[in-house]
């Protein structure tokens, strides 16, 4: 066997929960430690483990993003009521992919993983459809309160001269619950040029929506920011490139999405930009089957699979149960940043083998060995369905004849 392949700076490894920790585990010992002098700076953001530091782990590795400029992060819980009774929790964290997105102040680009035995469920979609998600503010950082009876809630900004403003939000004569939420001019912007940037590189047309018509203040603000930014610096480039830009209401966007061909890139606010991917995967096959990527404005990177925790098969798994759990989204997750990786320091060999990673995988599936979710919808046959510890020791197999 050949010898490792060495790695001059480490990924931020950013380890999970439930299945999808068990899968991150075995995708290491089968796929990566075999091939690479693996380095990572690590950090546990299990739940277990968020409470034992009372959550202080999760902003440590942001933090670490920010050091090493790349990261890979495992699936993790936002808990609920009931994960906080399950886990013992001492308070109900808020989303750690939240938090993150909130001190890297990135853009989510989402993309689905395209095989020739899986078909859209959307007949006319023939291209893969990016999906381009705000990762910062909105109901990922909002305050909330519940109202148990009659009174006045107000929005009151105090000024730093001590000036006060104040507007009702609602008179309550019973019970209820009101929110606040907030975004930045800063964030907006750098989410615009982000998307801006991106759609030249990628050579696809971008779409925006959001719901100015109602939100006349607050999602009027990004379409107003996304005008002029285009305007005034990318609207020359983009009429060079071939491209379109424009702008939608956010359900006009969707129903002009169904019946497109695709190949566009549609920027989404935080909340709609996580609806939507996980419609576009579900669409194209599976949640399973998407890339993930954060993209700061300081250029930094954290790849991470866009599903959950799969924690129907973890409690399976528990049992002893062999589960055919779809491990892609994860590979995909690590090949996308041990390229980005390779990419920065110059390591030509450790970017081809992560493009080797991702072809082995997409090989496997498309020569039928499939976990059940694509199974259900493959329109070739299927040799076999398999559980997961045998889809990697078939993609394995496929890795080693592309890597000799």
């Amino acid at each position: 066997m050949t010898s490792l392949i060495e790695m001059k700076n480490p990924l931020v490894e950013l380890d999970g929960d439930e299945m999808t920790r068990v899968l991150w585990q075995m995708i290491k010992e089968t796929l990566l430690i075999p091939y690479l002098h693996l380095q990572t700076d690590y950090y546990d953001l299990g739940l277990a483990n968020r409470e034992k530091t009372a959550d202080r782990v999760t902003l440590e590795a942001a933090e670490a993003v920010k050091i090493h400029k790349v990261g890979v992060k495992c699936a993790t819980i936002t808990p609920n009521a009931e994960r906080v009774k399950e886990y013992g929790l001492r308070e109900m964290y808020k989303s750690p992919n939240g938090t993150i997105r909130a001190i890297l102040d990135g853009t989510v680009f989402r993309q689905p993983i395209l095989v020739q035995n899986i078909k859209p469920l959307v007949k006319t979609w023939s291209k893969p459809i990016i999906i381009a998600r705000h990762a910062y503010g909105d109901i990922y950082k909002d305050v909330e309160q519940r109202i148990e009876g009659a009174g006045k809630v107000e929005l009151v900004f105090t000024a730093a001269n001590g000036q006060v403003s104040k507007e009702v939000i609602h008179n309550f004569v019973g019970s209820g619950v009101v929110l606040g939420m907030h975004n930045l001019d800063q964030s907006i912007s750098s989410f615009a040029r982000a998307c801006f940037r991106y759609a030249l590189a990628q050579k696809r047309d971008l779409w925006f929506a959001t719901k100015d018509t109602i939100s006349k203040k607050y999602d009027h603000t990004f379409k107003d920011i996304f005008a002029q930014i285009f305007a005034e610096e990318y609207q020359e480039k983009f009429a060079r490139a071939g491209l379109k830009y424009f702008y939608t209401l956010i359900d006009d966007a969707v129903a002009r999405l169904m019946r497109s061909d695709g190949g566009m890139i549609l920027a989404c606010k935080n909340y709609d930009g996580d609806v939507l991917s996980d419609l576009v995967a579900s669409a194209f096959g599976s949640l399973a089957m998407m890339t993930s990527v954060l993209v700061s404005p300081q250029g930094e990177y954290l790849y991470e699979a866009a599903h959950g925790t799969v924690q129907r098969h973890y409690y399976r798994y528990l049992k002893g149960e062999k589960t055919s759990t779809n491990p892609v989204a994860t590979i995909f997750a690590w090949s996308g940043a041990l390229k980005k990786r390779g990419e920065f320091d110059q390591l030509p060999q450790l970017v081809s083998f992560a493009r080797s990673l991702e072809k082995a995988t997409i090989e496997t599936v498309e020569a039928g060995y499939l976990t059940k979710d694509l199974a259900a919808i493959a329109e070739t046959a299927v040799p076999e369905i398999v559980n997961t510890e045998r889809f990697l020791v078939e993609i394995k197999s496929r890795l080693e004849e592309l890597l000799a």
